[in-house]
């Protein structure tokens, strides 16, 4: 979002000024008599109160030290750092961007990524954002109609400005949204001037009107739901594991300490300290219970009535005796022929969890019509456990023969699709992945293969090749190629910005939660992208 000033004559400055975006100071913002006024440059302009109210917010700030140049125009940059604050945003200092003009050391990076992640705001083409071009006021209704989730028709903009014809298709609706809201009026002839830039002090009027909507101005203040959050334990000890989650979202836990094998013994590696530090920093704990993809010796337990329930008891006691919240059941790589049993060992084991008074949530792969899902019956499954965990990747993995996403938007969309066609939202899980795969592509006799990267891994790769990668709309994924010993590699990535158009389809569907696979995989901006996702997708404006 930016801020624009173009030089026009006194008369049309102060038509547009006046008219367009002008609150009468009855219903402005009050000053205190004799508060100090943060700005020397404000105290003949008609927003000089909506200007002092917003610079107390934190929401404006001045052209200097003393300045606000009220009369200047707003930058794309400005503008859309003064919505990032208005929305309660944080900056997101991610590696990722395609904007070759947006410099990681220019003060608006963190808020344009915020806005980009979050689709509240895109460049000016695939690779630039214009962060100093002004702002014109189609420009500034569409994004303001866009940060509080208005959408509709055109209907009544022909009557509300005489140049409606004037107003660009694209910002047609979003003029008319903020018009009917009173948000930005016609000047006193009547009209929109859409390609007009829109000036600071407009801007200061423009943002104190949003925030007199009680509705919208209830939400920025409210508090979000708070959703089941899982994280698994993977390649890290309890205490890096443990460090990790104090950075990140999470508040469910879930390491990895049992796995059942064929005769129904289950291995424990319980540790006890980190049952204590979840219950002390408010975190449920939800241990995996693992079959090693040991499809023989899954088979053995799961026909086996007594296996199954020599496991089940065992289990049992290791909820009871360390006061766990629940347990998570990964069992992967189950014989087609197990379907009925693993239903049955489910069912046994939720009975037995829900008499100690804790839950069950079991993983499912989604259902693309092979082998490696037939034994999972979601509907059977999701009766009985409380939650079923959507494990939304590997689309492409370490032996697929064609290169690709590792998880796309459309193959989520699919495999939550699916599940909920079996399952209610209240008991779905959406498991997202904090890795990729760095894809050496077919050439000649050398066969496509692929290389797990965490995200972090990825970004440095990204950075070290300085890679600026592609947003594809379609995967909702950027996309970035490089060569590397004569020989050409693709990556997905995964990142701030796809992982929030998962967690958005997610908050769209109203599923319980969402997962991660796993812990310690991300890069530390993930949690500021997620927490602005969480922020936002939970305004109901």
């Amino acid at each position: 979002m930016n801020r624009i000033w173009r030089r026009a004559a006194a008369g049309a400055v102060a038509v547009l000024c006046a008219a367009v975006v002008y609150i009468p100071h009855s219903s402005a913002a009050a000053v205190p008599a004799g508060a100090k006024q943060p700005f020397d440059d404000i105290g003949a302009s008609y927003a000089r109160e909506e200007i002092i109210d917003l610079y107390n917010r934190k929401i404006v700030t001045g052209t200097s030290g003393n300045s606000f140049s009220p009369q200047g125009t707003v930058t794309r940059a400005e503008l859309i750092t003064m919505l990032g604050r208005l929305l309660k945003l944080e900056p997101v200092g991610s590696t990722i961007t395609p904007f070759k003009d947006v410099a990681r050391n220019a003060w608006y990076y963190g808020w344009i990524q915020a806005a980009v992640q979050l689709e509240l705001a895109g460049g000016t083409s695939a690779a630039t954002f214009a962060p100093a071009q002004p702002v014109t006021r189609q420009e500034a209704a569409v994004w303001l109609a866009r940060a509080f989730k208005q959408t509709g028709s055109t209907a009544g903009l022909q009557t509300a400005f005489r140049d409606s014809g004037a107003i660009a298709a694209w910002a047609g609706s979003a003029a008319a949204a903020v018009n009917r809201l009173g948000l930005m009026k016609g000047d006193d002839t009547g009209a929109f001037r859409p390609l007009s830039p829109i000036t600071r002090q407009e801007t200061a009027v423009l943002i104190y009107r949003v925030l007199q909507q009680q509705k919208w101005a209830a939400e920025l203040e409210g508090q979000t739901d708070e959703r089941i959050v899982m994280g698994w334990q993977y390649g890290q000890t309890a205490a890096e594991y443990q460090a990790s989650v104090v950075q990140s979202n999470v508040n469910v836990l879930s390491p990895r300490w049992y796995f059942v094998g064929g005769n129904g013994t289950v291995s424990d590696s319980t540790a006890a300290s980190m049952v204590t530090w979840a219950k002390n920093n408010g975190k449920r704990i939800w241990p995996l219970v693992g079959n090693r993809f040991d499809q023989a010796a899954t088979h053995q337990l799961l026909s086996s009535p007594a296996a199954r329930t020599s496991a089940v008891n065992q289990l049992g006691a290791l909820v009871s005796k360390h006061g766990l919240d629940g347990l998570n059941l990964d069992f992967e790589n189950v014989a087609a022929a197990d379907k009925a049993a693993l239903t049955a060992f489910v069912t046994q084991l939720a009975a037995k969890l829900h008499a100690l008074g804790a839950v069950l949530s079991v993983d499912v792969s989604p259902d693309l019509g092979t082998d490696w899902t037939e034994a999972f019956d979601y509907a059977a499954l999701g009766k009985q456990a409380d939650y079923m965990v959507m494990m939304g990747y590997d689309e492409h993995y370490s032996g697929s023969m064609n290169p690709g996403s590792n998880a796309s938007l459309p193959y989520v969309r699919q495999a939550v699709t699916g599940l909920l066609q079996a399952v209610p939202a209240s008991k779905a899980i959406l498991a997202m992945p904090l890795y990729t795969r760095d894809w050496t592509l077919k050439q000649g006799p050398v066969k496509p293969s692929s290389v797990e990267l965490s995200l972090t891994a990825q970004n440095q790769l990204v950075s070290s090749y300085g890679l600026r990668p592609v947003w594809n709309s379609t995967l909702g994924q950027y996309v970035a190629s490089y060569t590397r010993q004569s020989l050409k590699h693709t990556i997905w990535l995964e990142d701030g910005r796809s992982l929030t158009a998962k967690y958005n389809l997610a908050a769209e569907q109203k599923l319980a939660g969402i997962a991660y696979w796993h812990i310690g995989g991300e890069s530390p901006d993930i949690w500021t992208s997620i927490r602005n996702a969480e922020k936002y997708a939970g305004y109901s404006f």
